[in-house]
């Protein structure tokens, strides 16, 4: 049975400029590839500075990014489908008062972390009182293995999986694809890269956190925690995100302690949630 042709596409009567030339943009990265500052305002019919303005909040949100030309390129979140986890609302509502809480307590940024393949997705945050402090990450698509709440998941993996995410075969040359190295779309490493990497989450695993120091932006760290639901599938992570000259006080004080308590109570409110659709965990090791 054939569909019925769509009607004729109109503008909306009350149209709101800067959305649209934000959409614009969006269609301009996905079909040039790379942009030009004064290219973009040229096509947006605008000044420079707005266009900059526009540019700086894709960036933001990860849907660009800018290399050392100053050029900008389709970012992470562009190219990424959704997370098809229907679940996801139900989850982040139900984690988002505990976060709120553990934000108050520990004055710093919270952070809902989910793994989709090789990145992490950031669902919610719970932003610090503190005026030094680290902002909103919601939306936000970061390579999973540079991030601590990405690295905390992918720590529950066995093996077999990684090396389909991460290892790339010996005869297989290195090649760059993105404009900078956290942004590049083969995450995959050589092998003594890659059994360093694997350490690495062996050891997050037994400690029961992983960190993240300056990997995804500069002056920024964070401390990541697994959530567990009533199966023991560890379906997402909190992060708290601080500031890096308050990182190591941090590792030494409390926080730690109050994200893992923050996390336990997340965890008795969400066991009846299933979470990804996943066979793996850290005992199939």
């Amino acid at each position: 049975m054939q569909n019925k042709p769509r009607g004729k596409i109109r503008k909306p009567t009350y149209m709101l400029e800067s959305v649209d030339n934000a959409l614009r943009l969006l269609q301009l990265l996905r079909d040039a590839g790379a942009l030009r500052l004064k290219d973009a305002a040229q096509e947006l019919g605008t000044a420079p500075s707005t266009a900059h303005r526009l540019l700086a909040m894709l960036v933001y949100r990860g849907f660009a990014v800018q290399d050392e030309k100053r050029m900008y390129h389709p970012g992470p979140a562009l190219g990424v489908g959704p997370a098809q986890h229907g679940w996801t609302r139900d989850f982040t509502d139900t984690c988002r008062p505990h976060m709120e809480a553990l934000a108050a307590l520990a004055d710093e940024t919270i952070n809902l972390v989910i793994r989709v393949g090789s990145q992490a997705r950031f669902l919610w945050t719970a932003e610090a009182a503190s005026i030094l402090r680290v902002g909103d990450r919601r939306g936000q698509v970061l390579p999973a293995e540079l991030t601590a709440g990405g690295r905390i998941l992918l720590a529950e993996l066995p093996r077999a999986v990684l090396e389909q995410l991460y290892l790339r075969p010996a005869d297989e040359p290195s090649i760059s694809q993105g404009p900078t190295p956290a942004y590049e779309t083969d995450r995959r490493m050589a092998i003594g890269e890659f059994e360093e990497f694997l350490h690495e989450l062996e050891a997050a695993r037994k400690l029961g956190f992983a960190v993240n120091v300056e990997q995804t932006e500069e002056g920024v760290a964070a401390i990541g925690v697994a959530i567990r639901n009533g199966r023991g599938t560890a379906i997402g992570a909190i992060t708290a995100a601080v500031p890096v000259t308050r990182y190591r006080q941090h590792l030494r004080g409390k926080l730690v302690s109050q994200i893992q308590a923050a996390v336990r109570g997340i965890e008795v409110d969400i066991a009846r949630i299933d979470g990804p659709d996943t066979q793996y965990s850290a005992q199939q090791k």
